[in-house]
């Protein structure tokens, strides 16, 4: 794994209380690695037939956007790309403070019978898994599921295991994966954080 240690390491400190250990992935690396993880998956569903991606808000939508583009110019066949947006089903609530609004939006195309592919940022606990699945079972019986992460933290608590792997990346409790998108966050990398 090619870590780069950068010298701002007091980026977004007074903000979050978070501390800039190192830059995992530059914009080019990100780049580099969802070509790779989308001919991965077309590769493991025998092309695009029956295949939906669903990104999970936030971060997972661009991902799987950008998927769906490059999957598309791979097999000169669009792949419909929608959202899911999981909060109602999240177990641990209580602990991201006031309960957020709650807004029912639909995935964007029939998933009966496909090949979904659940896509996002960061896999840590797997809870956030768990809920997508939750979301995703209500709107119908897709044939299979897989989810596909940039970046495979560990620490699960919850057995759940990712498809499709950007990058494993060994971190402590005291750390944090900040993955930063131009379509969220005007910036393009992925951070290691410590708190």
């Amino acid at each position: 794994m090619n870590t780069k240690i950068t010298s701002n390491t007091k980026v977004n400190s007074r903000k979050t209380g978070l501390r800039q250990k190192a830059q995992l992935m530059s914009a080019s690396e990100i780049e580099r690695t969802l070509v790779r993880l989308a001919y991965e998956i077309v590769e493991k569903n025998d092309g695009v037939d029956h295949l939906g991606l669903v990104g999970i808000r936030r971060r997972g939508v661009p991902i799987a956007e950008r998927l769906g583009r490059i999957i598309t110019r791979i097999e000169n066949a669009k792949v419909p790309v929608g959202t899911l947006d999981i909060t109602f089903y999240r177990d641990d609530l209580s602990t991201l403070g006031p309960k957020p609004v709650v807004q029912e939006k639909e995935i964007g195309f029939e998933i009966e019978d496909k090949n979904i592919v659940l896509v996002d940022d960061v896999l840590f606990t797997g809870r956030t898994t768990r809920a997508a699945l939750d979301a995703l079972f209500s709107h119908g019986r897709p044939r299979r599921v897989q989810l596909c992460v940039l970046i495979d933290r560990g620490h699960r608590e919850i057995p759940v295991e990712a498809t499709f792997i950007g990058r494993n990346v060994q971190t402590t409790m005291n750390e944090v994966i900040e993955v930063k998108l131009t379509e969220i966050d005007d910036a393009e990398k992925v951070l290691l954080m410590e708190k």
